[in-house]
């Protein structure tokens, strides 16, 4: 017998080469992981105005309306009555959570004006614990809190949330007293946590450099998307921080556009927990 090569028909050629070109296809497509999205959560800050609109006006639904277009899983609210005149003496939380159809939860600061003011969440996802942390500040100045909550994601992951609300005066003693605390008090944390909230600081100053020693930012540092005033936004003060850092990834940020709502624009963040060998 001849020891001549085999030659294959041309036509087996082509099938052959797409059979392995099925099968690489089938192998790449079995390793890789496709998005897991009960592990993912939208987050939102919103200064309200203590239900305020820069008409000068109060209208609750004005306020709704941006949160509900968002849809979040998690509100930072901050400049929040409760049970005050000049709000009509509404629990704004609960009210905003009832349009919203989210749950509410009110941290107060300060007395004021028949009633409280302060910060407070709204969640998708119940409580499984909540607490509220006084933050230093200079007597005759307002005081400031953050209010945090435990909740699980659909995906069993337990995580925390805070909102937040700096001192808004020139100097930045307060908010660099309290971003220090911040970082001190939630550092501790057991679980995965999402800082957020009205800064009253641009990015580069001392108390977000701080704060960004330990939480992961979600803006585009050479291009910050500013978030205030409203009608015509010129400063970004309100922010999303993930912590630790090597646990989120944004996939999505925008600050959205609404010049009635509030004197400030809110701020939407799209974040992926990741595993914590990732």
């Amino acid at each position: 017998m001849d020891n001549q090569p085999v030659v294959f028909p041309m036509r087996l050629k082509t099938v052959t080469l797409f059979l392995l070109a099925l099968l690489s296809a089938g192998v790449t497509a079995r390793t890789e992981t496709p998005p897991d999205s009960s592990r993912r959560v939208r987050v939102l800050t919103f200064n309200i105005l203590h239900g305020a609109t820069t008409n000068n006006d109060f209208d609750l639904e004005v306020i709704a309306r941006v949160i509900r277009e968002a849809n979040p899983d998690f509100v930072a609210l901050q400049e929040v009555d409760f049970l005050t005149g000049r709000a009509r003496n509404l629990d704004l939380a609960t009210e905003l959570a009832w349009r919203t159809k989210m749950a509410p939860l009110f941290a107060g600061a300060m007395k004021f004006d028949g009633g409280e003011y302060g910060n407070a969440i709204l969640s998708r996802h119940t409580f499984i614990g909540t607490r509220k942390v006084a933050l230093p500040f200079t007597g005759g100045r307002e005081p400031r809190v953050a209010v945090e909550i435990t909740t699980i994601l659909p995906s069993g992951d337990t995580i925390a949330f805070v909102g937040t609300h700096l001192d808004s005066q020139k100097d930045e003693k307060d908010r660099i007293a309290q971003a220090k605390n911040i970082n001190e008090v939630f550092s501790s944390n057991h679980f995965p946590t999402i800082l957020a909230g009205d800064l009253n600081a641009m990015p580069g100053s001392v108390p977000v450099n701080l704060l960004e020693e330990l939480w992961m930012a979600t803006y585009d540092k050479g291009n910050p998307e500013p978030t205030f005033p409203s009608v015509n936004p010129m400063k970004k003060i309100d922010y999303v921080m993930c912590w630790p850092k090597n646990r989120w990834k944004v996939m999505e940020s925008k600050v959205i556009p609404d010049a009635v709502a509030s004197d400030h624009c809110a701020y939407l963040v799209v974040l992926e927990l990741r595993g914590g060998d990732e």
